[in-house]
């Protein structure tokens, strides 16, 4: 396993260790990362009655339950992640609950961004160091199989048309993105990480 895997797995939280450190820093006026300010609070306010929300909400699907259940390894998801990220908020919740589905073949752990520099630079896309990002490791081999992210193709390609006709992320790109996950109800998530992990199954990757 690379050095700056290993380092960032010796480092990195459970779900639910994430969400109370999140939970203990809103208590102080403080969202997590290096950069502090009144609109990275608020969004990490948001997004902490998001994840609220979604873990109430979230359906994982029989089929996707069946295959994660039937992996041939047992698998790390990494997370890069942050308190403010609002496609984290929305993300997050689902691959906890699919972790908890897959009868121990998936462990979930978390990292922050802005703590992993040298990891969040070898994950980068379009050169951003956008977020989250779920790196895929086998456990057994100790290798990194590929990664996922910062978010799910349908919500990629909304963000993309906004891009070209605006020329600019403003807020109601943030607000129809928002509601596009809405509407998705994690679907996207979950068939596309369970085609990555059946990929690797079957020697695809």
């Amino acid at each position: 396993m690379k050095s700056t895997v290993a380092k960032a797995l010796f480092n990195s939280y459970s779900y639910a260790e994430y969400r109370k450190l999140v939970t203990d820093l809103l208590s102080e006026g403080k969202s997590t990362g290096s950069e502090q300010s009144e609109s990275l609070t608020n969004y990490s306010k948001l997004n902490e009655a998001r994840m609220n929300r979604l873990e109430k909400t979230i359906k994982i699907s029989e089929d996707v339950i069946a295959k994660l259940q039937h992996l041939d390894n047992h698998y790390i998801w990494l997370v890069i992640s942050e308190g403010w990220c609002g496609d984290a908020a929305q993300i997050l919740p689902i691959l906890d609950k699919m972790a908890h589905a897959s009868n121990k073949k998936i462990d979930l752990r978390i990292v922050l961004r802005d703590e992993n520099d040298e990891l969040m630079n070898q994950y980068l896309t379009n050169n951003g160091r956008a977020i989250p990002k779920v790196i895929v490791i086998c456990k057994e081999a100790g290798i990194v199989r590929t990664h996922w992210g910062p978010r799910p193709k349908g919500a990629t390609e909304l963000m993309a048309k906004h891009k070209r006709e605006v020329g600019a992320i403003d807020e109601k790109i943030k607000t129809d993105l928002q509601l596009w996950y809405l509407a998705d109800k994690g679907i996207s998530v979950q068939e596309e990480l369970v085609e990555i992990m059946e990929n690797i199954k079957y020697n695809r990757l």
